[in-house]
């Protein structure tokens, strides 16, 4: 990071998405509200999915480490951004920039690869439902989360070795909510171009493999499915992967229109607005799309929830 030292901006300025006041108000609020619902909801999944013995199943293993990374990912944007909206402060750090920068890096990464182990995870339990308690085992499911998190961890490692040859001479003005990829490389006064073909390799890299992967195990599953001879059968099993392909289908499709460009296409007001909805919207929707039409997780929901009524009574 002595890069940083040789640069002529002492940090960078967040400008937001708007300066008019009325609006910055109404922003706050609605931000404020989707980072409770998103505490709420994935906070709340983590501890149902950890009270509850009959969710202990390696698929709702992985939706609780999904709702960990879509919490870390908000945490990691909302705060600042609401304390930038509610102040005149917008001045972030250097080292505040890229840690966030960075740590969005790796939470993304990571959350690719688990989507990925999910995939896989209702493959084995459509395709190859005996075998199932075999081959899911806990410790086989620790190791896809370990993968997924170094793997997470080494695009980190690579992103900071290339970030940190960027060099700031003048303007240290964000036009962004958060210091996104970017936005950053759009700053430099230095060529970036080795910097978004790494960029782009990793994350083309990262989309390339989850998504095939993705693919050919929906295919199997799907293949499987229209073999069941019972219509209630088929309705099952489908209504197992349709709330995991909706998911899957707006994560990606955000995330790739996203991050999947170079930064002369970069448009202000058209980019911010796919941020907001990737970075906000996603970890907020997750919860409803992938838990509350889940019978299973009302009716441990309602378990809890009677225990508590329950426990009030007695006392």
């Amino acid at each position: 990071m002595g890069s940083w030292n040789n640069t002529n901006v002492p940090g960078f300025i967040l400008m937001g998405l708007t300066d008019c006041e009325e609006i910055q108000q109404v922003l706050f609020l609605l931000f404020l509200l989707i980072y409770l619902i998103t505490l709420l909801g994935n906070a709340g999944m983590i501890l149902i999915i950890f009270l509850n013995l009959q969710l202990h199943t390696p698929m709702y293993f992985f939706l609780s480490q999904l709702s960990f990374l879509d919490l870390s990912y908000s945490t990691v944007i909302t705060p600042k951004t609401l304390e930038n909206i509610l102040t005149s402060n917008k001045y972030i750090s250097f080292m505040g920039c890229f840690t966030q920068m960075y740590f969005l890096v790796f939470l993304g990464v990571t959350e690719f690869y688990l989507l990925t182990s999910m995939a896989y995870d209702r493959y084995v339990a459509i395709c190859n439902p005996l075998q199932y308690p075999v081959v899911m085992s806990m410790r086989f499911c620790c190791a896809l989360i370990t993968v997924a998190y170094v793997t997470g961890f080494t695009n980190f490692l690579v992103n900071v070795l290339f970030m940190n040859t960027l060099h700031f001479c003048s303007s240290n003005v964000i036009h962004h909510f958060f210091c996104a990829t970017t936005p950053i490389l759009a700053l430099s006064c230095t060529e970036t171009h080795d910097t978004e073909i790494m960029i782009f390799i990793l994350f083309g890299f990262t989309v390339m493999v989850s998504l095939l992967t993705i693919s050919v195990s929906y295919v199997a599953i799907l293949s499987t499915i229209l073999k069941i001879n019972s219509t209630s059968g088929k309705w099952k099993a489908f209504s197992t992967c349709a709330s995991y392909l909706l998911g899957v289908t707006i994560f990606y499709s955000t995330t790739v229109f996203t991050y999947l460009k170079p930064k002369r296409s970069y448009s202000l007001g058209k980019d911010q607005v796919d941020f907001v909805f990737y970075t906000m919207m996603i970890p907020m929707l997750n919860p409803l799309i992938y838990c509350l039409r889940n019978k299973e997780v009302k009716n441990a929901l309602i378990r809890v929830i009677q225990k508590r009524e329950g426990s009030r009574q007695l006392k």
